[in-house]
């Protein structure tokens, strides 16, 4: 079929290219030899004027003029798609699609065991691709287009549709021979004289956190001795230290085991909730194995809340 001159198969092919970024993934992905995919990428190439995709060390990478046009090929396919009446075929049981994921740390240590198990189950060789958290995250509008999903924080502005994934809680964890520990507590006063270890994002570091709005407001000027990127660090940094860390419930629990390093304590300064979620282009939607995919990541949600600690309301 062609429109304008141009083979609208091609049009599948781009889109192919330029989400997997390698042509012998798209070509497995549509079901195509590497020849036919490499024809195709010539084609492309000399339609646009455009390298497309160019090598970067042992992987390959878009063009920036590539990058610009990728939202716009993945709009287009799903225009054409619910023009014509067509679904994409997805069979999670023979795939080998990878779908690419950005997140925390903390995120990956939560996520990673339900989420591999959910999608292993159904399909054994669809794999995943996560990169951490820039810097400007909340500056580009592009982090949706180039990744499938975003797992952060819910109500930080990320762009596109979300649905939440788990809750936490904000807890203190220290060293067993911390001096201002008595009888496994901590006071308010306790927690402003300590020196703080902290977590720094992308998208914390020209903006407070609950942590320390909460702390403002209770008049406590935390004085931060070492700052680490993300939150798995922090156990680590405060062992055989008198600093204290205020991080994620669930984190802490993995540190905090009986006879262990460090020490849960119940936070003196009230109960500040976490919410997780993940963030996708609606566009996606149109797509079966991004539905089949975010069926996963619900499940994963309900499993999540069955495994909550205790104290996380």
């Amino acid at each position: 079929m062609t429109l304008g001159g141009t083979d609208l198969n091609l049009l599948v092919a781009l889109r192919a290219i330029l989400e997997e970024a390698n042509v012998t993934r798209a070509g497995r992905r549509l079901g195509l030899s590497q020849p036919a995919m490499s024809g195709a990428l010539g084609r492309l190439r000399r339609k646009f004027d455009d390298e497309l995709l160019v090598r970067n060390g042992r992987d390959f990478e878009l063009t920036p003029f590539a990058s610009e046009l990728l939202p716009e090929v993945q709009e287009a396919v799903r225009l054409m798609s619910e023009a014509l009446r067509v679904d994409e075929g997805f069979d999670p049981a023979t795939s080998d699609r990878v779908f690419r994921l950005m997140m925390s740390d903390y995120a990956m240590s939560v996520l990673h065991d339900p989420l591999l198990g959910a999608m292993t189950a159904q399909a054994p060789h669809v794999r995943l691709a996560v990169a951490g958290m820039p810097p400007d995250i909340r500056e580009s509008d592009r982090v949706i287009v180039d990744h499938d999903v975003l797992v952060g924080p819910l109500g930080y502005g990320f762009p596109g549709e979300s649905r939440p994934l788990w809750r936490d809680r904000m807890v203190c964890l220290v060293d067993p021979g911390n001096p201002r520990l008595r009888d496994g507590a901590l006071t308010l006063e306790d927690v402003a004289a300590l020196p703080h270890a902290v977590a720094e994002f992308g998208l914390s570091r020209r903006n407070l956190t609950p942590v320390d709005r909460t702390l403002g407001e209770l008049g406590v000027d935390r004085h931060v001795q070492v700052t680490v990127e993300g939150w798995l660090p922090l156990p680590f940094v405060i062992e055989r230290t008198d600093m204290i860390a205020i991080v994620p419930e669930r984190l802490a629990r993995l540190h905090a085991q009986p006879g262990g390093p460090l020490v849960l304590v119940e936070p003196p300064f009230g109960h500040i909730t976490l919410a997780e979620g993940y963030y996708f282009a609606p566009s996606r939607l149109a797509e079966p194995a991004y539905r089949w995919f975010f069926d996963r990541l619900d499940e994963v949600a309900h499993v999540l809340e069955e495994r909550a600690p205790a104290g996380v309301g």
